[in-house]
């Protein structure tokens, strides 16, 4: 019989749901600027559900960049992650 190997369980900073890593998107913030995880620093997750929630998701982003630009962040989210799903 095959041996089941661990998988890490991680919580998106969106819904707060607990999901396998492979599953989650990595971000983190440096300096208050939102980037993708450099291997290197403090760092969270996203679910791909609330990648689509755009409310939710600037909300949880602001609380975690500690920042008040709603626009900054959704512009540098949106480099990020570029939406695929209109192709």
């Amino acid at each position: 019989m095959a041996k089941k190997f661990h998988q890490p369980i991680r919580m998106c900073i969106g819904c707060r749901n607990r999901y396998e890593q492979k599953l989650l998107v990595r971000l983190q913030c440096d300096e208050g600027l939102l980037k993708a995880f450099s291997s290197i620093g403090r760092s969270f997750y996203l679910c791909s559900d609330c990648l689509e929630d755009q409310k939710r998701i600037t909300k949880a982003l602001m609380r975690q960049c500690k920042s008040g630009d709603k626009e900054k962040i959704t512009k540098r989210l949106k480099e990020i992650i570029p939406d695929d799903r209109k192709s």
